[in-house]
């Protein structure tokens, strides 16, 4: 992927945002919520990727995670979480994105410090996940939220071991739930990291700041990003146009070195 640069924009906003991300040449991360995989014809799907296709840009996409976990233990969120997926990667598939970023739906509290429950379930959620995606040519990406540590993601990813899952660093997320350093978060997961989530906060809430407007150091994420064997795709998470600007203008810098 010659550009990395990815911008945040919702579904339901892409095609009045088409214009837009056409005469800037920003490359959309596709952010569906469950109703959307519901409403969206294949048609408009098909339209919006031959347009971006068209403009030579590249498409990544954001599954929805909303009350969905592939580590559930109950039967029914279980299988309400691989029918969105599977929407996801249609939907994906329609609008030749070449990867799909996924919350992997672990909490620390909620499982009680008996983490393997949730890693035996998500064992054996992904595999016909990963068989899809391999042959659809769509890599997946795990995006840390709520974990405080490496453990849980590295050792599923260790275990499934595919080119076609990977991990995405959500530094946003780091900053505010993580108790580890960069370089250790790196050290453990960056063999792995195939994407980046990149938004500013102050460590008290996730703001979704633009880039450089909290207290994240970016230059020391930066460092990491550079060390590693491939460069990650990585995306700007901001939620509104004037923000989205402002990030463009932070994250430049880092992106010329």
């Amino acid at each position: 992927m010659s550009n990395p640069l990815h911008v945040h924009v919702p579904w339901r906003l892409l095609e009045s945002t088409l214009p837009f991300l056409i005469d800037r040449g920003l490359q959309p991360e596709v952010a569906f919520q469950g109703p959307d995989l519901d409403r969206a014809p294949a048609a408009s799907l098909d339209n919006v990727g031959r347009a971006l296709g068209a403009a030579g840009l590249a498409v990544t996409v954001h599954a929805p995670f909303h009350d969905l976990s592939p580590g559930a233990l109950e039967p029914l969120v279980a299988e309400a979480t691989r029918r969105r997926f599977l929407q996801t990667l249609e939907a994906a598939d329609r609008l030749g994105a070449r990867l799909v970023v996924f919350h992997p739906g672990y909490e620390r509290w909620k499982y009680g410090g008996r983490d393997h429950l949730w890693l035996e379930q998500a064992l054996r959620f992904w595999p016909p996940f990963i068989d899809l995606a391999s042959r659809q040519g769509c890599a997946m990406a795990l995006e840390n939220v709520f974990e405080r540590e490496p453990p849980p993601l590295a050792n599923l990813l260790a275990q499934l071991d595919s080119p076609f899952l990977g991990h995405c660093f959500d530094v946003g997320h780091w900053h505010l739930f993580c108790s580890l350093p960069v370089d250790e978060w790196f050290f453990a997961l960056g063999s792995r990291t195939i994407h980046l989530h990149l938004h500013d906060n102050f460590g008290r809430a996730d703001d979704h700041l633009p880039v450089g407007e909290g207290s994240i150091d970016f230059g020391a994420l930066f460092g990491q990003v550079g060390a590693l064997a491939a460069r990650p795709s990585m995306t700007l998470e901001a939620h509104d146009r004037p923000a989205l600007l402002r990030s463009l203008a932070g994250v430049a810098p880092f992106l010329v070195r």
